[in-house]
């Protein structure tokens, strides 16, 4: 089933050009600080973890350094993880969710396992409340080749030169009603094709990488989540978001293939994660804690299965 949505920028069946682009860019306002949200929460971190700015975004006239936290004791010994959050800036639990684990959760794993978070590696759309940088180019479509966009091709750098055996990755992501009535519209007409109506799973879930979706791991996800919040079911074809429902909240979609985030490493345990924070049954505290409930799971199942 396809959808005549109209929507309000370029014509309907041809892809947008650079006038689109620049119309689409004009209508995006400033609704949040990043300094003040995300920069300042880091500062108050820097007595405990080591704070490193891996690259900048300079959008005239704004300029957003990008920061990650390591924790101080590293250990090349000891197996790695790697935390992202905020890759879809308007993707709120993402970013708080992986602020609310350094501040919280994280100091317990010392000696046992390597941190790395990027909290927020989309600043302008954090700001913004939007799922795509100036350009309207999609972050979690971007981490393929060297990075098509600065977004992705900062981290990607920083992280190739730093040589870390990564262990795990976990992506902290979101699914909204924004996606409904405006990414997906925008998306379609940027694109200059129809749009094709899609449901959004009430709850927590996650997508394994298709690539090598290791179920156990996942599964071990959803277990930890479901005390925190509700699972997403699947919808009446046994799907959600449009792929086959592996086990209760768990899908396998390709990353590597499409560019996202959670597919750019070589981690063995690598997940996206979803909440759904506009569920009448949730509330944004509880989507941060189902984050930083996910990202423990994840931390505790690769330490006891460090082989797989």
């Amino acid at each position: 089933m396809t959808s005549t949505h109209f929507y309000p920028i370029g014509t309907p069946g041809q892809p947008w050009g650079d006038a689109e682009r620049a119309q689409w860019r004009a209508n995006q306002q400033r609704q949040r600080s990043y300094h003040d949200d995300v920069v300042a929460a880091l500062e108050r971190l820097e007595d405990r973890f080591e704070v490193v700015q891996y690259g900048q975004l300079d959008y005239a006239p704004d300029h957003y350094p990008l920061f990650a936290v390591v924790n101080r004791e590293w250990d090349a010994s000891l197996p790695t993880a790697l935390v992202t959050g905020g890759v879809h800036g308007y993707e709120t639990s993402g970013v708080h969710g992986a602020l609310q684990f350094l501040d919280g959760q994280a100091e317990a794993y010392a000696g046992r396992i390597n941190l790395i978070v990027a909290p927020c590696i989309s600043p302008w759309g954090y700001e913004r409340i939007q799922r795509w940088n100036p350009d309207a180019i999609d972050p979690n479509r971007s981490f393929r080749g060297e990075g098509l966009i600065e977004e992705a091709a900062a981290l990607m750098r920083w992280i190739a030169a730093r040589g870390d055996t990564l262990l795990v990755h976990m992506d902290l992501h979101e699914t909204t009603d924004s996606d409904l009535h405006e990414f997906d519209p925008a998306r379609c007409a940027r694109d200059g094709i129809a749009l094709v109506p899609d449901i959004i799973p009430d709850g927590f879930y996650v997508i394994g990488n298709s690539e090598d979706p290791q179920p156990a791991f996942q599964r071990a996800l959803i277990a930890a989540v479901e005390k925190v919040t509700h699972i997403a079911p699947a919808d009446a074809k046994g799907e959600l978001i449009g792929m086959p429902l592996q086990s209760p909240g768990v899908v396998w979609g390709e990353s590597r293939a499409i560019g996202a985030c959670a597919g750019f490493t070589e981690a063995l345990y690598a997940t996206t994660t979803e909440v759904y924070p506009d569920s009448p049954r949730t509330s944004p505290q509880e989507c941060n804690a189902a984050q930083v409930t996910s990202v423990c799971a994840g931390l505790d199942f690769a330490l006891k299965h460090p082989q797989g």
